[in-house]
């Protein structure tokens, strides 16, 4: 499960963005005369993480949703396969806490994933 999802995050790596542009930002940190650990690191490192931080706050939705399949086909103990119990013994408020379970999760995860473009780029505070 986790194999396809590296895959997806794989084409967004900060390697990928230095190799596709020197952006101008970039060029005149250097020619400022700083050093390529805080070129690297506060410049083109934070601009590269916007995207990454945006496709694994996605792939924790579908991390989600696979757990449910997952641990219902190998009978292990989670929320995914005690929904599915629920579901099946037609016990409602437990499918409905369940339910609200993971969708506070992923609600939670979106706020985490907003608060995480602010701290990487703060431009985007104002």
């Amino acid at each position: 499960m986790g194999g396809a999802l590296a895959a997806i995050l794989t084409p967004h790596g900060p390697h990928v963005n230095a190799r596709r542009a020197k952006p101008d930002y970039i060029r005149t940190a250097r020619a400022k005369g700083l050093p390529e650990r805080t070129v690297v690191y506060r410049h083109a490192l934070r601009n590269a993480m916007i995207p990454i931080i945006t496709v694994l706050g996605l792939q924790f939705g579908a991390l989600l949703a696979g757990a449910i399949v997952t641990e219902t086909i190998f009978s292990w103990p989670g929320i995914g396969r005690l929904t599915i119990q629920a579901i099946s013994n037609r016990d409602y408020y437990l499918v409905q806490g369940c339910i609200l379970a993971i969708g506070l999760t992923y609600v939670a995860v979106n706020f985490l994933t907003d608060v995480l473009y602010s701290v990487a780029n703060p431009r985007i505070r104002q």
